[in-house]
């Protein structure tokens, strides 16, 4: 897949006592869709959390395209993650008090992109994922898929280098995961973009090119555990 795009080295993370993270390691490259797979509690979403710049790990280093994310300012890792990174967390973290069209509109609204585009890129993706006659809508107003698509909707709506995917089909049917998956599989391939893609489901794994299991807070390749210990 070539030289790698986002890079974690020896990654320790610690909540309070409790480790999370015990020397992960992880590399992804341009293009790539990996699978972040293992049991509740095994640090998967800690993980995704450092290497996106939203959490800093204890110790260790996250390198993307060159730089250390780990050593930027917040200002500067929140300005990476509007610009570079798109983020789709578990419950969707939509602003209630924003109609569905300005919640997916507000990454290029805090880049200071003129409203009207901004609102037309965002019905662009609302269209795309089936949800175009909800932009008007409240996100208390949305079923857990709807939201869920909306989510989605926000996070490629930059043009990311790189997807954060925690659980991103874990509001929908079986069906309906399948074609959101398959959507937003073909949209990052067909766009060059990189996916971080933290899910337990084996179907959901299936999508991406590799997996990567956290098993203790410490990162195996896929094939080299055996399903029943490192996977749900």
């Amino acid at each position: 897949m070539g030289e790698p795009l986002l890079v974690g080295r020896n990654l320790r993370k610690s909540y309070d006592r409790t480790s999370a993270l015990d020397a992960a390691t992880f590399e992804l490259a341009a293009g790539e869709v990996v699978a972040v797979t293992g049991r509740s509690g095994s640090g998967k979403s800690t993980l995704m959390l450092c290497l996106s710049g939203v959490l800093r790990p204890d110790s260790g280093e996250v390198t993307f395209d060159g730089v250390r994310v780990d050593r930027l300012s917040e200002a500067d890792r929140s300005r990476l993650r509007r610009q570079d990174f798109g983020l789709v967390l578990q419950f969707g973290q939509l602003l209630p008090e924003l109609t569905v069209g300005d919640n997916v509109a507000l990454p290029l609204l805090l880049d200071s992109r003129p409203r009207r585009d901004a609102r037309a890129a965002a019905r662009g993706w609302l269209e795309r994922f089936g949800v175009a006659q909800l932009e008007n809508a409240r996100p208390g107003e949305l079923s857990g898929g709807e939201a869920q698509r909306v989510a989605l909707a926000r996070a490629l709506v930059t043009g990311p280098r790189v997807v954060f995917a925690d659980e991103p089909t874990g509001a929908l049917d079986t069906v309906g995961a399948q074609q959101v998956l398959e959507l937003v599989v073909d949209t990052v391939r067909s766009e060059g973009t990189s996916v971080v893609l933290v899910t337990h489901d084996n179907a959901v794994a299936a999508f991406a090119d590799r997996e990567v299991v956290l098993a203790d807070g410490r990162t195996h390749d896929g094939a080299a555990l055996d399903p029943g210990r490192g996977v749900l």
